[in-house]
């Protein structure tokens, strides 16, 4: 089950395991992505529901993982993938409604909708939850602030679902990309693509289809081994801070 799987990371994540005969679930919010998504999944001639709800949207995450068949019920690996940065300006300018859209959807929306998949793992003995953080979620930087604070948080979920889940089998990942050039930044620069292209200028970017490779290692290694925490970045860039351009 892959949130956010309409964009990025989730799309490329959805056809690396429909590529290795994996069933997907598929959810987003956006309901024409999520329809050409199924499409192209299934000419890997493997099984796809799409489900169409808002991560943000408590009610929405339960009605629709409750109401599941009961086929789909058994799921292996919960990728939470659903998540954005919304403005870079300083603490002191900053605009709670984005505010609001980075909390809600990066922490949130992340406890939503685990809080309706663990049990289900609980009850089989064994499951995979993949958590998607940031290079930002390891150092704060400029302009940063409630972003960062908001993959923070994702890390140390994802520490403390780790002994939480420890007694049921269940691995838990967290994977913490630097640059990867996505709808990441035209999202946070709201719609400006020229602003966007400017914060990969000069690198060699990481791109959705790195970062699937790198879960799905994570999920094929054997059942005795976990891979915690994983931060991925170009070679260009050795941290949040330090980044080699071209000129």
């Amino acid at each position: 089950m892959i949130t956010g799987a309409t964009a990025g990371f989730g799309w490329a994540t959805a056809k690396i395991f429909a590529r290795n005969g994996y069933n997907i679930i598929i959810t987003g919010r956006r309901k024409e992505r999520l329809t050409a998504l199924e499409k192209e999944l299934e000419k890997y001639k493997i099984n796809v529901l799409a489900l169409n709800f808002d991560v943000r949207n408590n009610d929405e995450v339960t009605s629709a993982i409750t109401s599941l068949p009961d086929e789909w019920k058994g799921i292996d690996i919960l990728v939470n993938n659903a998540g954005l940065a919304v403005g870079l300006g300083k603490i002191d300018s900053g605009i709670p409604d984005d505010w609001n859209r980075m909390i809600d959807t990066n922490i949130k929306g992340l406890l939503f909708v685990t809080r309706e998949v663990a049990p289900l793992m609980v009850a089989r003995g064994k499951g995979h939850i993949f958590n998607i953080g940031s290079i930002a979620g390891k150092s704060a930087y400029e302009g940063g602030n409630v972003y960062c604070a908001t993959k923070s948080a994702v890390d140390s979920l994802t520490r403390s679902m780790r002994i939480d889940l420890l007694k049921h089998n269940i691995r838990v990942t967290q994977i913490a990309p630097g640059m990867a050039e996505t709808e990441f930044s035209i999202v946070r620069f709201k719609g400006n693509i020229e602003k966007a292209k400017g914060v990969y200028k000069g690198v060699d970017a990481l791109n959705a289809d790195d970062i699937a490779e790198v879960i799905w290692f994570c999920a094929s290694r054997p059942a005795h081994v976990c891979i915690n925490d994983l931060v991925i970045t170009p070679t260009q860039q050795a941290d949040a801070f330090f980044t080699n351009r071209r000129t």
